[in-house]
């Protein structure tokens, strides 16, 4: 499993959750960035549901796109936002939201080093 990843179960699948750069414009696109998923994700609980589906169906889509691409002659099918409706009950949602609280952090993980601590030419020593 890729280290930036989270793993949920769907329908009984395992699936992993990857925030990539076409993820990240996909959410950018909808949400106006990842910010905006904040508040979308606090509205009428019909909208919250649909709102965890597609975002699920997009980052497990992810691992699976970039599985496609390294395998082009054993392709796996992509989920639609309505497949994991269709899987998942609300109780299910509400798990899968702490998982893409995880995955968002993951993704969007800093590692800056001051040049102090990397040395006077980005190395250490």
């Amino acid at each position: 499993m890729d280290e930036r990843a989270v793993a949920i179960t769907l329908g009984g699948e395992r699936h992993e959750l990857l925030l990539t750069t076409r993820a990240t414009k996909e959410i950018s696109k909808r949400y106006g960035g990842l910010d905006g998923l904040g508040t979308k994700l606090s509205g009428s609980i019909d909208m919250v549901m649909e709102e965890i589906a597609w975002i699920i169906a997009l980052l497990a889509n992810q691992t699976r796109q970039i599985y496609n691409l390294r395998h082009p002659a054993d392709p796996k099918p992509l989920l639609s936002p309505e497949e994991v409706e269709l899987l998942t009950t609300p109780a299910d949602l509400a798990v899968y939201q702490n998982a893409l609280t995880e995955v968002l952090a993951k993704g969007s993980q800093r590692h800056i080093r001051s040049q102090e601590e990397s040395g006077p030419n980005g190395m250490n020593g």
